[in-house]
Parts: structure tokens; sequence; C-alpha cells
């Protein structure tokens, strides 16, 4: 069963930073991309970043280019999103999601990816 764990999120003034982690089931976490995405209040989710399998690939989402970095341990089956300069409007649940096995190509587009977290929270306060 694929497991995808959200940690990190929290209450920030605006201007500061957070880490979000997100913790992978299973043996095969450097076979495929991974992504992060956000869902404020009354809004569509977004995307927000993602990361190839091999790391060597990233998009970012024009909001959060120069602000946001996404990375990924495959020793600890983690992928990562260091958030700086955080502003009101980053507030949001942020979800992680995996593609399936096999697929390493870093996209941005949401039905691309088949597992999906449980989200965690980040209110960025002005």
């Amino acid at each position: 069963q694929v497991q995808l764990v959200e940690s990190g999120g929290g209450l920030v003034q605006a201007g500061g930073s957070l880490r979000l982690s997100c913790a992978a089931s299973g043996r095969t976490f450097s076979s495929y991309a991974m992504g992060w995405f956000r869902q404020a209040p009354g809004k569509e989710r977004k995307f927000v970043a993602t990361i190839s399998s091999t790391g060597g690939t990233t998009y970012y989402a024009d909001s959060v280019k120069g602000r946001f970095t996404i990375s990924r341990d495959s020793a600890k089956n983690t992928v990562y999103l260091q958030m700086n300069s955080l502003k009101p409007e980053d507030t949001a649940v942020y979800y992680c999601a995996r593609r399936a096995q096999g697929m390493g190509v870093a996209t941005s587009i949401g039905s691309e990816y088949n597992y999906w977290g449980q989200g965690t929270q980040v209110t960025v306060s002005s």
C-alpha cells in the first residue's frame, strides 16, 4: 500500500520560512517523479513544484519561483519543499503527490500523479 505522509506545516509570519517533508513508503522511490500542490480555501488545487525521479529536473509555478525549492533524498524516501519569503497568499493546504512506478518525468499536471498525501496546512500571517 502506497503511503505519503506530509509534515512541517504550521503558522508563520510573512517573510518567514518553512520546510515541508513528504515521506513515501516502498522501495522504488528512485523510480518516480514527485510533486507538491496546494489548495487555498474555496479555490482549485494548483501546482507548486515538481522534481524528476533522479532529482535532475525541477519545475516551479511562477508564483513561487525563486522562493521555494523542491528536493529529494533517496536514502530517506523523502521529498522536501523549502519555502522562503512566505507571503499571506501562500496560505493553503499543501499536498505531496507521486507518479506511478517508472514514471520519472517531472510534470505540473495533477492528473499525472497517482498517489496523494493527506495534506498539511500552511498559514502565513501578515
